[in-house]
């Protein structure tokens, strides 16, 4: 089933920029995240490391070593998602993949090609391409089609550059979150947030602004029950195209009774599990 528009909905230039993880073993998960998924390290401190791809950062980490691993029954993260380039670098991803982890899944969702770990603390990892626009199936309504099929990991690797980095270009191309109520997660996300349904099932939300396929996915499949916390996801960032944008964005959030605190680069807000989101212009 599908829906499209948010109320007041978010400009379509509206892209997500930075995520971050509260970790246990910092160095560890740097290794990670620069060895498999081919990030590069542009700070590091004690208790926190920022990595990307050249001035961009994409993914920050905070070591907490007291923070209690996530349990089963907490919301929170179900993957945060990488998106490269090319065909090439997704080879390349797999490969580096091959080399030093383990492959969990590999999916063709008919408007991207996707593989699927977990990193060494239990965070879902994406790495991604998306298919050229023009192919993606879309409904009558105009929102998007996507599916879950076996992808052809032999084809995608054999286009592989064997680079050790993702390349210019990568970004966070979406978060997929766990939550413990649907419906409420459609109130904060779509009615006042302002992000639009791409594709609406029975225990799935796929959010994006514009017609992208989705910035923020959002499950109840494994029950969850309780708010987030512990260690995996402390918030993840949208960033909107004008100071314009953010403030009407800014001024809405209050009005419908969301908490907004004000940060050097824009605004923090929880979503209804507890999930930190920051709000900033481009």
């Amino acid at each position: 089933m599908t829906n499209t528009a948010s109320p007041t909905p978010l400009p379509d230039a509206t892209r997500l920029g930075r995520s971050a993880l509260r970790v246990a073993d910092l160095d560890e998960m740097i290794e990670f995240y620069r060895t498999v998924v081919g990030l590069s390290v542009q700070s590091r401190g004690e208790t926190r490391a920022t990595l990307g791809v050249d001035d961009t950062p994409l993914l920050v980490l905070l070591r907490n070593a007291d923070a209690a691993p996530r349990t089963d029954r907490q919301a929170g993260l179900f993957h945060t998602a990488f998106r490269v380039p090319s065909r090439t670098a997704l080879g390349a991803a797999l490969e580096r993949v091959r080399d030093h982890w383990t492959l969990e899944g590999a999916s063709d969702h008919l408007v991207s090609e996707a593989l699927y770990l977990s990193d060494p603390e239990g965070n879902g990892v994406e790495i991604y391409c998306d298919r050229p626009r023009e192919e993606w199936p879309r409904s009558d309504d105009g929102t998007v089609e996507m599916s879950t099929l076996p992808l052809d990991v032999d084809a995608i690797v054999s286009q592989s550059d064997s680079a050790a980095d993702v390349p210019a270009g990568t970004d966070l191309g979406h978060v997929h979150l766990e939550t413990t109520s649907l419906s409420a997660a459609r109130e904060f996300y779509v009615e006042t947030l302002g992000l639009g349904v791409q594709i609406d099932s029975d225990a799935a939300l796929f959010l994006a602004a514009g017609d992208y396929h989705h910035h923020v996915g959002i499950n109840t499949w494994n029950g969850r029950s309780e708010p987030a916390g512990g260690r995996g996801l402390a918030w993840f960032e949208i960033v909107v195209p004008s100071s314009d944008a953010l403030a009407a964005l800014r001024e809405r959030l209050a009005d419908a009774g969301v908490a907004v605190t004000d940060r050097s680069d824009g605004v923090e807000i929880a979503d209804t599990d507890g999930i930190g989101i920051r709000l900033r212009v481009e």
